[in-house]
């Protein structure tokens, strides 16, 4: 009989390749939270024991917030700015705030993370879903001992296999994604190093794993996915959407495929779980309607994050605080808050900005910064009289809107621009499923017009100062695979993708993950205090730099792991801009 112990089975010791620090995660979820099974000792002696460990075996850490301190996404409140209020008279102010942490000064300026391992850092993600991909692994060793013993392969064991294989392939391509460069090509990446693939357990302190790759990272997440796809199933589970449910595993196949650029693939999925009819789908996505009833954060949240919605595929719950981090010096604030919600545009008047992100819960003030309430936390308490417990923030990690807007760029990739234009229409057509009543109030102001296909080809189809996240062209594709082309035809198009992406997955991280795959350069901007006032240093990130690859944890690299950074940069990625030169146009954000 096999027992395994999912805090004590992953060791830290010298020669041990990934190193993971268990102390900040003795404790699991509790079942009267999420109605989840705890997984504090599961014996692999029957079919249920199996499937009770895959319940918990997810990664419980949270790349949201070191993922937007590193995109585009935010900015530093002390370097001096503009206001978010684009009608307001344009002049410079700054603050003196502190940061939540120094963990995020590091993570903003480009710096390895080394001062913190908590839940949302780079080290609590890399420990998290390394000690995830040794639960799975010892589910899998179980199936494969109960099976060689005799035991049939019964629907349920099968299902458990796929989930666990699926659990394996994610864990792995977030790491990827965190921790090496952004997938190029087939023979590019075999250049750019990758992260240890593990798909054994881990039973010694003397097991060394090699990084390799990125393309052969990639290729068995690939073998993992499509194993996983043949044998996975709902059958298992009451509440599915904790799981990777059938539609959910869809979904992640899109999303790999779309990183490889295999178009065909993410059209094929996709269309597993959106079908090809897209007027069947605006009653699936997002409903608003009961935001109207909310006041409170963690009333947003419980909307936002519920499995009853038709729109959430996969729920993860997370050990995270990342809405109270956001609400301090790196905020969404100035150009990057309009950049994503306040700007004039075509589906409205006004610089009021996009009704959708008023209605689903906007945190902050003009002054500062914005936080939506879909990273609302849902606190459970392990002592109500003390007011003490853990902040868990769910992520929404698969939904059906942001599944549209992959098989959109998959389309635009293809040249099925028709194509790509419904989908995209249909998309915004999603952003406005309010109640009757906030429908009458916006239309009543003209703030509510849906996108059409003469939208997209007339105000999609520059970039000027007032078109956020739109180009002239995309050719910067090429630097990361000279055979990847997007027409003159197709431009609006794909900036039309990057503009909504960018607003479906706000505060999840996946910015990030689009920056760096995209190729796009952009640069933070420091505030730094001298003697002589606000000096306003800006990092830039060029398409090649280093330090899209996040670095590893400290101990990793002490145990002789390769760091995912050169020990040097020789880059000069810093430059001072004294604030009386600076105009809008070169502080925007795109």
């Amino acid at each position: 009989m096999m027992k395994y112990n999912i805090y004590n089975k992953v060791k830290k010791a010298g020669h041990h390749a990934f190193l993971i620090p268990l102390s900040a995660f003795l404790f699991a979820s509790c079942s009267d939270f999420l109605d989840k099974a705890p997984d504090d000792r599961v014996e692999l002696a029957t079919e249920n024991q199996i499937i009770m460990l895959l319940t918990g075996s997810y990664p419980d850490s949270n790349y949201g917030w070191f993922c937007e301190l590193s995109s585009d996404n935010v900015m530093d409140l002390n370097s001096e700015h503009y206001p978010i209020d684009g009608s307001a008279k344009q002049s410079l102010t700054h603050y003196n705030l502190s940061s939540s942490g120094r963990q995020d000064d590091e993570a903003y300026r480009f710096e390895p993370v080394k001062s913190s391992t908590s839940s949302d850092t780079p080290g609590g993600m890399w420990s998290s879903t390394y000690l995830t991909i040794n639960s799975v692994n010892e589910v899998l060793e179980g199936i494969n001992q109960l099976t060689d013993n005799g035991r049939q392969m019964t629907p349920q064991l099968s299902a458990a296999k796929g989930e666990a294989l699926l659990i394996r392939a994610y864990c792995h391509f977030i790491l990827v994604n965190i921790f090496s460069q952004a997938y190029k090509n087939e023979e590019a990446s075999k250049n750019d190093i990758g992260i240890p693939y593990i798909t054994e357990v881990i039973n010694t302190v003397d097991d060394t794993y090699s990084r390799s790759n990125v393309t052969e990272t990639y290729k068995k997440i690939v073998a993992d996915l499509e194993e996983g796809l043949k044998n996975i199933s709902n059958i298992n589970y009451e509440k599915p959407k904790w799981h990777f449910n059938e539609d959910a595993a869809h979904a992640f196949a899109a999303r790999v495929y779309l990183f490889l650029h295999q178009w065909d693939k993410v059209v094929e999925h996709a269309n597993m779980v959106l079908g090809t009819d897209n007027t069947q789908l605006q009653p699936k996505f997002f409903d608003y309607a009961p935001l109207d009833d909310c006041s409170y954060l963690d009333d947003f949240a419980t909307v936002w994050q519920t499995p009853y919605d038709f729109n959430n595929l996969m729920l993860i719950d997370t050990y995270s605080t990342i809405f109270r981090k956001s609400r301090y010096r790196y905020e969404q604030g100035s150009l990057s808050a309009r950049a994503i919600y306040f700007h004039n545009a075509p589906m409205w008047r006004g610089w009021v900005g996009n009704p959708s992100a008023f209605v689903s819960g906007l945190f902050g003030s003009r002054d500062y910064g914005f936080e939506p309430g879909w990273i609302g936390e849902q606190f459970q308490y392990t002592d109500k009289v003390a007011g003490i417990g853990y902040a868990h923030t769910i992520r929404r990690e698969f939904t059906l809107m942001e599944l549209l807007l992959e098989r959109a760029e998959a389309k635009v990739n293809l040249g099925d621009l028709a194509g790509a234009s419904e989908d995209l229409c249909t998309y915004h057509l999603g952003t406005m499923n309010f109640s009757e009543k906030t429908k009458m109030t916006y239309a009543a102001n003209n703030n509510m017009m849906p996108l059409t296909d003469d939208m997209i080809k007339s105000w999609f189809a520059k970039n000027t100062s007032t078109n956020y996240n739109c180009f002239d062209n995309w050719d910067f594709l090429k630097n990361m695979d000279p055979n990847w082309n997007i027409p003159e035809n197709a431009v609006p198009y794909m900036n039309c993708v990057n503009y909504w992406r960018r607003y479906e997955t706000n505060f999840t991280g996946k910015r990030f993950f689009d920056l760096k795959r995209w190729g796009m350069e952009y640069y933070h901007v420091y505030g730094n205090n001298t003697s002589t006032g606000v000096q306003n240093d800006t990092l830039r990130m060029t398409w090649n730099d280093p330090r899209r690859a996040l670095e590893i944890p400290q101990d990793a690299i002490a145990a002789g792991m390769e760091p995912s950074q050169p020990a040097s940069l020789t880059t000069d990625t810093t430059s001072h801009v004294k604030p009386a030169s600076m105009n809008l146009d070169d502080l925007r954000m795109n």
